[in-house]
């Protein structure tokens, strides 16, 4: 026998069709990858050469095209090329600015993370700076205990070969003084 399906609080959250389904946000971030596009193009020759070659374009036409189609008048000064030019001008500023911003907080954040991991490569330095000193030291008080060491074995040799002595001392003395047995 089939479960009729659940429906209100009986039904898990994400089974449930909401009635205002969410549509993805589009990424805050575009905007802002769209401004370093364009800040990157615009400084790039091919820009400057496009440019070039569309004004030049608008003057020819507007200049020596059909005088029924031309559209921006030369005894104005071409006020329609001025003015697309400033309103490119005007946008563009703004746009080239915006990716400044963008480019000075990762500056920040790899200034700070450069800061952080300078300061982990000092401590790291300082504790194998103290790290080595500890091994001199070390090797030091080894090279003055194995000198010790050898001392202190020639001394207990020394004192060895004297108790030797002293016992054969001892020895001769009783025979000595001991009456042969026969």
């Amino acid at each position: 026998m089939a479960r009729a399906p659940k429906s209100g609080f009986e039904a898990p959250r994400g089974r449930r069709a909401s009635v205002l389904t969410r549509t993805p946000q589009p990424s805050r971030d575009r905007f802002g990858r769209f401004t370093e596009w364009i800040a990157r193009a615009m400084g790039t020759p091919a820009f400057l050469l496009i440019l070039t070659l569309f004004c030049v374009a608008w003057i020819g036409w507007n200049t020596v095209g059909p005088e029924t189609l031309r559209f921006d008048d030369a005894a104005l000064g071409y006020t329609a090329l001025t003015l697309v030019l400033s309103l490119q001008a005007s946008y563009a500023a703004p746009l080239i600015l915006l990716a400044q911003n963008r480019q000075d907080d990762r500056d920040r954040v790899q200034i700070e993370q450069d800061r952080q991991r300078a300061e982990r490569n000092l401590a790291d330095t300082e504790y194998l700076a103290r790290e080595v000193v500890a091994l001199r030291m070390a090797l030091t008080d080894m090279q003055n205990d194995v000198v010790n060491r050898d001392v202190l074995r020639q001394e207990l040799r020394t004192l060895l070969e004297r108790l030797d002595e002293r016992d054969a001392e001892r020895d001769t003395e009783r025979r000595g003084d001991d009456p042969p047995s026969s």
